[in-house]
């Protein structure tokens, strides 16, 4: 979903290194995955085909933070709304 974001952070021996990946368009989501000593992250179209990857070694990753992106839960949902609920709304 437009929004989420993976922040993964890196011992690059004398420091640690920041990267993020983040998906930019509606639609798109971000996916990790660990295989073989590899932390893989991925910006993902709604097709599965991959857009931007970033491979990291798992011995040197210290952190991999997952942000979803906001849900907008306090939003209404879009859609009709019944002529009751909006008069409703207007009276309080």
């Amino acid at each position: 979903m437009k929004g989420d974001r993976v922040e993964i952070v890196i011992d690059t021996g004398g420091a640690a290194q920041t990267y993020e990946i983040t998906a930019t368009r509606a639609g798109r989501r971000v996916e990790v995955s660990t295989a073989r000593g590899v932390v893989e992250v991925s910006e993902v179209t709604r097709t599965g085909q991959s857009v931007r990857t970033g491979r990291f070694m798992a011995a040197r990753v210290i952190a991999l933070v997952e942000h979803p992106a906001d849900d907008g839960d306090d939003a209404e949902p879009r859609g009709r709304r019944s002529r009751r609920a909006a008069q409703h709304e207007t009276l309080l």
